[in-house]
């Protein structure tokens, strides 16, 4: 789930002007998804964003119920802004060597921990109920927890991002899955505070499983469960998400499809 939220407007004035400001538009999103280890999900996502205000995104994790605070560990991959455009580069063949390199709610409840993570600060929200220790800009409309029931014990990695038109360089984290046979993509969409039963995907999903290990064969497109397999294996770790050398695969999401989150087998 890809969830955006815009601080509410204060008074008739701000709330007109919001009312004509175009909403956050969100292109070319890539997900990584690796089992680092058993029970142990990383997961990378990359996007362009045009937003003409302040806006935190909102992704939910699959976490072990009662994992804590300290949970989800977020990684900077500030050094590594074109991790995806390199993705990317591992299956065109012919363009390979061009790429570049819980309290009660009467007591005060504490504050959840910000972090620094490359360009853009980030939190983890432990619980559903855990977002009210977070700033108002952060609240995740109710509407997505009706429509989506899974969310209600899902934990919640929040980033806040500054207004412009850019691309946003990879957001990472390592979590402990309570699916630990399935890698997890965040495809929801919920970017006007509504949930929509279809949505239209620009999405590449990147993955590797020890179920394929080996790089594409030289044919003219190499395959694994009708899942794109890379020319070649990537060289970088990326701060420990890529296992090097071993096959890169790529599932690629380009039309309206139901509004759900994607799970492909470890």
């Amino acid at each position: 789930m890809c969830c955006f939220s815009v601080a509410s407007p204060i008074g008739w004035a701000a709330r007109l002007v919001r009312a004509f400001t175009p909403p956050v538009h969100v292109s070319a999103t890539n997900i990584f998804a690796r089992m680092v280890a058993p029970g142990s999900q990383v997961l990378a996502y990359g996007m362009n964003l045009d937003t003409k205000q302040p806006v935190a995104m909102i992704l939910p994790l699959p976490v072990v119920v009662g994992s804590g605070e300290d949970a989800v560990t977020f990684i900077s991959l500030e050094k590594q802004p074109h991790m995806f455009e390199r993705f990317h580069a591992l299956f065109e063949f012919a363009q390979t060597s061009r790429s570049k390199g819980g309290l009660s709610r009467s007591l005060p409840r504490q504050k959840l921990v910000v972090h620094q993570v490359g360009s853009f600060i980030a939190s983890y929200v432990p619980t559903h109920d855990d977002f009210t220790r977070l700033d108002e800009q952060f609240r995740i409309p109710e509407v997505l927890f009706d429509a989506v029931p899974a969310y209600a014990d899902y934990g919640f990695a929040v980033f806040q991002f500054q207004p412009g038109k850019k691309t946003i360089h990879p957001m990472a984290m390592r979590f402990p899955t309570r699916a630990p046979e399935q890698l997890f993509f965040p495809t929801v969409h919920v970017h006007d505070g509504r949930f929509k039963q279809t949505a239209k995907f620009d999405h590449s999903l990147y993955y590797q499983t020890k179920r394929r290990t080996a790089v594409g064969e030289y044919i003219p497109s190499g395959a694994f469960e009708n899942d794109e397999v890379a020319w070649m294996a990537p060289t970088d770790s990326y701060e420990g998400l890529v296992e090097a050398n071993d096959a890169m695969l790529r599932r690629k999401l380009r039309k309206r499809l139901p509004n759900a989150d994607t799970w492909i087998a470890a």
